[in-house]
């Protein structure tokens, strides 16, 4: 777009003033269809007026990323508590960071702190499509915000490179299935037959399964149908730009 040509890479000198660096969120509910209810909110990074990430995330120079991820853990709390959010808030870990536990942890527990929002309503969304550098330390690092008492999911599960590989060593409080996997699953025999051994290695292991990326009726009853409870994806509802939106109770069909 033209509009990112004009904008400088956001150096550390500028991040480290929020008010010149210029992002907010949208969020979008998880739902427990069993349940009927909103279990959760995913926290997605946007600009300021709502533009979508990518806008954001050209204007961050490599080297400024850590900084970018504190800030962005920061103002998501705070602004989740100050939409009064009394559910769970799922907060992307941006690639790389993971590394930096020690500063992430502390970031996390100052900001949940500060404005009251429970440290253990907070998940931690690890991509799992990133070829990680330092597989070991990551693993290690995840199982260090288990125990500060944050739960972990494995966000985008099946589309990349660790995601089984990462279940041998920990296994998360969720992992979430990949929009990949689920689009029109109801009528796709490799999808389902993928899905199913997914489902048979979680049930086996105690990790609860949320399809993410759930766009038609057809898609969420078949997963329904096939023991899955957890859902997010624009059939529920789309992200809401500074905003915690609504769910139709009539869309829970099982």
């Amino acid at each position: 777009m033209t509009h990112r040509k004009s904008r400088q890479p956001i150096s550390e000198s500028r991040i480290a003033g929020e008010k010149d660096f210029e992002f907010s969120f949208a969020f979008q509910p998880i739902v427990d269809a069993k349940a009927h209810e909103i279990i959760s909110f995913e926290a997605l990074v946007r600009g300021p007026g709502g533009e979508p990430s990518e806008d954001v995330f050209a204007q961050v120079a490599p080297g400024d990323l850590h900084r970018f991820d504190h800030l962005c853990r920061d103002k998501a709390i705070r602004l989740a508590n100050s939409l009064k959010l009394n559910k769970r808030l799922n907060i992307n870990l941006f690639p790389g960071a993971i590394y930096k536990t020690g500063m992430n942890i502390r970031a996390t527990l100052q900001a949940s702190l500060a404005c009251g929002f429970p440290a253990e309503n907070i998940i931690f969304e690890v991509t799992e499509s990133e070829k990680f550098i330092d597989y070991h330390q990551l693993v290690a690092n995840i199982k260090m915000y288990k125990d500060f008492g944050f739960q972990t999911a494995i966000d985008d599960f099946g589309s990349g490179f660790s995601g089984l590989k990462m279940l041998v060593e920990y296994q998360p409080r969720y992992i979430k299935l990949d929009r990949n996997l689920i689009a029109d699953i109801h009528e796709n025999q490799v999808r389902q037959t993928i899905f199913q051994g997914i489902s048979m290695i979680c049930d086996r292991l105690g990790i609860e399964i949320m399809a993410e990326g759930v766009e038609t009726g057809e898609e969420y009853e078949w997963l329904a149908a096939h023991g899955i409870n957890l859902f997010q994806g624009f059939y529920f509802a789309k992200p809401a730009f500074e905003n915690l939106p609504e769910v139709d109770v009539a869309l829970f069909r099982t």
